[in-house]
């Protein structure tokens, strides 16, 4: 089940996460990250307490650049593929889709499919590498060690507007 999309203002956000190159499917790519970032937690002794993410930096299908991450306000030290940013402010176009991650490529091509027919335009700038995207995220409200039963799996889409856009 997908939501109507909405546009929402959205506050920035520190977060730490680890960012790898993948190729789609990338399914055995992710917990591997997100194990290391959860180590990186645990040595800091801080408790992961903010939102998990993935965020779509740099996209070429089938190749993309992410970032599987959680947002917090403490500082931990950086090794491996682990880096500090900024989930920017501003406007956003969001959806919330409920059920397996298996879903959500569709899912998100109908989110770009409705704000491709409101005249909705992205924060992206075009490169020779690919798509490059101010911030495009998959929020996990819920994940499998929570919500074992795939179906109830709770993803929130949300990908930046270029400033000055939205509806009136």
């Amino acid at each position: 089940m997908l939501t109507l999309p909405e546009i929402i203002e959205f506050q920035a956000r520190k977060y730490v996460a680890t960012r790898l190159s993948v190729v789609i499917p990338f399914d055995n790519e992710v917990d591997p990250a997100f194990d290391e970032l959860w180590d990186a937690f645990a040595r800091a002794g801080v408790e992961p307490d903010g939102i998990e993410f993935m965020k779509f930096n740099l996209i070429d299908m089938p190749r993309l650049e992410i970032e599987v991450g959680m947002t917090t306000d403490s500082t931990l030290p950086l090794s491996g593929r682990l880096v500090h940013g900024e989930l920017p402010s501003g406007r956003y176009v969001s959806s919330t889709y409920t059920g397996s991650y298996d879903g959500l490529y569709d899912a998100t091509a109908m989110l770009i499919g409705w704000a491709k027919e409101k005249g909705i335009k992205w924060d992206v700038t075009p490169t020779e590498e690919g798509d490059l995207f101010a911030c495009r995220l998959e929020i996990h409200e819920n994940n499998p060690s929570i919500e074992p039963d795939p179906s109830r799996l709770v993803t929130t889409l949300m990908i930046k507007m270029a400033d000055g856009e939205g509806l009136e």
